[in-house]
C-alpha cells in the first residue's frame, strides 16, 4: 500500500536563502497525528491552526529542505494558494479529517455543503 504521495506546489516555498521549493511529498496521516494536533494549545485557541500543525507532521519532503525542516514555521510562510493546494491534496488522500478549508485570500474558514 502506498502511504507517501508526491505534490508540486503552485508557487512554492520561498526559503530565506531565496531558493524556491515546489516539489515535495506527504504521507497519509495517522490517528496519532490527529490526536497530537488536537492536544496542542495553539489549536485550542485557534482551531484553524490545526492545518498548520497537521501539514507540518505529514509533509515528509519539501524541495531540498532536510527531512526535519518542514516545521509549523515553514507551513506558516507558504503562500495562501500553496496552503489551499495542500489542504485539498490532504483531503483527497485522507478524507476531511481535521483540515478545514480556508479562503486563500483572507484565511477565514469556509463551510461548504457536500
Amino acid at each position: 500500500m502506498d502511504t507517501v504521495y508526491p505534490f508540486i506546489l503552485p508557487k512554492g516555498y520561498l526559503a530565506t536563502d531565496g531558493a524556491v521549493h515546489r516539489e515535495g511529498s506527504l504521507r497519509l496521516a495517522t490517528a496519532g497525528d490527529e490526536v497530537f494536533v488536537l492536544g496542542d494549545p495553539r489549536v485550542k485557541v485557534n482551531r484553524a491552526y490545526a492545518v498548520i500543525l497537521l501539514l507540518s507532521r505529514v509533509i515528509v519532503r519539501l524541495g531540498d529542505l532536510g527531512d526535519e525542516a518542514v516545521t509549523p514555521d515553514v507551513i506558516e510562510e507558504l503562500f495562501s494558494v500553496d496552503l489551499a493546494y495542500l489542504q485539498t491534496h490532504y483531503r483527497q488522500l485522507n478524507g476531511d479529517a481535521l483540515v478545514p478549508e480556508t479562503c486563500p485570500h483572507c484565511g477565514r474558514e469556509i463551510s461548504r455543503d457536500r
